[in-house]
């Protein structure tokens, strides 16, 4: 029946729409998906009722998130039309009479390249023979078949520019000096990095920049949370990592964490991470995260009680209510009248 048929998104897909923002771009990419990239421009604007100046910008977006690829020998513009090609992982090709200009959906699964396919890009004298050239000289070693094969799909299927790689790669290399043996990183390594960095939308230096600035601010603050844990010669294990790093994005600081390791070591007499977790979970819930907020809000159920008790005994024992200072000026002025 008309309009029963499935549209199916990947994970990846669905990341990259939400962290780019832009509902213009989603409501395109959507269409293509239900046309199969079968209409063009100017078919897609009709339907949905735009501009083909909206449908130039919003293509433009789709392409920086390497959803679809645009020719480059058509200018995004509006009068942009046959202007999309069949570049990796988009998937996109023309019909029949050769006149689609929006493309297919890109394939669930990244691209499987041949070395024949590589050792063309490096012959051809593009980005990638420069990106390689770099690789093996701060690596310093000559990359297998398997490796460039594993690099080229980080240039081509997850569309890093080569600047955004070679960036990627000196982090790399200064996280392996830090946290490995010392040898240089693999290059399965750096390609499980550049998933997370494409996951992450970071496609420009400055978005690198920016990234790299706040790995080093997360990292200087985990080593304060180790010192109020009382962690010492050891790093966090993939666990206590996974806790820890919960409790920054909640909010929370080092000194805040430091009243939440006294109380769970008071009660247990000893570093119990479901324990502590629970504890912090409770101020979060009544949005509490800094260590004032907690010291002048978060008042045990008991002692609350026995601030209440306190106040019940102090006006039974000590100073009366008005009804008892009532009850006995009408006792004294009864004792008047009957002298």
């Amino acid at each position: 029946m008309p309009g029963s048929e499935t549209v199916t998104l990947t994970g990846q897909t669905i990341d990259k729409l939400i962290r780019a923002g832009d509902g213009d771009a989603a409501l395109l990419y959507l269409y293509i998906l239900k046309t199969h990239g079968q209409k063009t421009s100017s078919e897609a604007a009709i339907a949905l009722d735009k501009s083909k100046g909206w449908i130039a910008s919003a293509m433009a977006v789709l392409s920086r998130l390497g959803l679809v690829q645009l020719d480059e020998n058509v200018g995004v513009d509006d009068e942009v039309g046959a202007g999309v090609g069949s570049g990796a992982g988009a998937g996109a090709g023309a019909n029949a009479e050769g006149s689609t200009d929006v493309p297919r959906p890109p394939f669930a699964e990244p691209r499987q390249y041949s070395e024949h396919e590589v050792e063309q890009e490096i012959l051809s004298g593009s980005d990638f023979s420069v990106v390689i050239d770099e690789t093996q000289r701060r690596l310093g070693k000559i990359l297998s078949p398997d490796e460039m094969l594993r690099l080229y799909g980080i240039y081509d299927n997850l569309r890093l520019p080569p600047e955004v790689i070679l960036q990627l790669i000196t982090h790399c290399i200064s996280e392996s000096r830090i946290t490995g043996d010392g040898r240089a990183p693999s290059v399965r390594y750096i390609e499980k990095a550049a998933f997370t960095w494409e996951r992450e939308g970071i496609f420009t230096l400055e978005k690198a920049e920016k990234y790299l600035k706040a790995l080093e601010e997360r990292k200087s603050t985990r080593g304060e949370m180790k010192r109020v844990l009382h962690i010492r010669d050891r790093e966090f294990s993939a666990t206590e990592k996974r806790y820890v790093d919960d409790w920054l994005d909640m909010g929370f600081e080092p000194e805040a964490v430091a009243i939440a390791y006294d109380k769970t070591v008071t009660k247990t007499g000893n570093l119990t991470w479901p324990y502590i977790d629970k504890i912090i979970r409770n101020w979060h819930n009544k949005e509490l995260h800094t260590a004032q907020e907690i010291k002048e809000k978060d008042v045990p159920q008991r002692q609350s009680n026995q601030a209440r008790f306190k106040g019940s005994a102090a006006q039974k024992h000590g100073e009366p209510n008005r009804e008892e200072m009532e009850r006995a000026q009408r006792l004294l002025n009864k004792i008047k009248e009957e002298k």
